[in-house]
């Protein structure tokens, strides 16, 4: 395959029948270096034909795109019900639990409803206010920067009141879920924020849908053997979740 219009239909044609290429299967398939298969993902991008990735190209943008709130809310709601409702049953006897930023999360706390007092830590307005009122809670908010597209808070001062708690279960939320990459959201700062929550957390758990699996955001939160649950949807493929369970997470899918 020498010329490189072949080599271009080639890869568009794997593109069509898959959704995603492999730097190393086109090589072996194509019988090419693999430096002249980088040059020809790239030319394929300048043409908006393709979108690399980490070792390969893919038809789906793989970096997530930050959106306000009150518009995400909209995004595969159903989805996200049956998902907050699956994380419900992992508070156990926690008298303490965090509940970050994110339109996933927050129908975590739209449907907790416990029977005995429980202390919520939030940086999410949202949450603190559908809290604020319910029985048996208790809400902490924490303090900072309000980001605008989350309604969340952000920086020194929410990190700061971190240093003196420590909870049961973290619930966040995020904009990509990557094997390589780990977890990551769109805002830096909100990253920062999980990544000490996290580190306070006794059991962390992670809900998404099934679209923000092979994406990333711009700021990284953790490895994925940083977690230990990860709640999506049925539309996750098999593959993808057999290896993120060989990574030592369990993966809860909602029904």
């Amino acid at each position: 395959m020498k010329t490189i219009t072949d080599r271009h239909q080639f890869i568009l044609k794997k593109l069509q029948e898959k959704g995603k290429v492999s730097i190393p299967q086109l090589v072996d398939e194509m019988q090419v270096s693999g430096v002249t298969i980088r040059k020809d993902l790239k030319l394929l991008e300048e043409k908006k034909l393709l979108f690399r990735t980490r070792g390969g190209g893919s038809v789906d943008n793989p970096y997530a795109i930050e959106r306000p709130i009150n518009e995400k809310e909209f995004i595969r709601a159903d989805e996200k019900k049956k998902i907050a409702a699956a994380a419900l049953g992992l508070i156990g006897q926690n008298d303490s639990i965090i509940i970050g930023s994110g339109t996933t999360v927050f129908e975590v706390a739209r449907q907790l409803h416990p029977e005995k007092r429980i202390v919520v830590i939030t940086p999410a307005l949202k949450v603190s206010l559908e809290l604020c009122n319910r029985p048996n809670v208790e809400v902490l908010q924490l303090g900072g920067l309000v980001h605008q597209s989350s309604s969340s808070a952000a920086g020194s001062f929410a990190e700061k009141i971190l240093d003196e708690l420590s909870c049961g279960v973290l619930f966040i939320g995020v904009d990509g879920i990557d094997l390589e990459h780990g977890l990551s959201i769109t805002n830096i700062m909100e990253a920062s924020l999980n990544q000490k929550m996290i580190g306070l957390a006794q059991t962390v758990v992670v809900l998404a849908d099934s679209s923000k699996f092979d994406r990333r955001g711009l700021g990284k939160i953790c490895n994925l053997d940083q977690i230990d649950y990860i709640i999506t949807d049925s539309d996750v493929s098999r593959e993808v979740v057999n290896k993120i369970e060989k990574a030592g997470v369990r993966v809860i899918i909602a029904e």
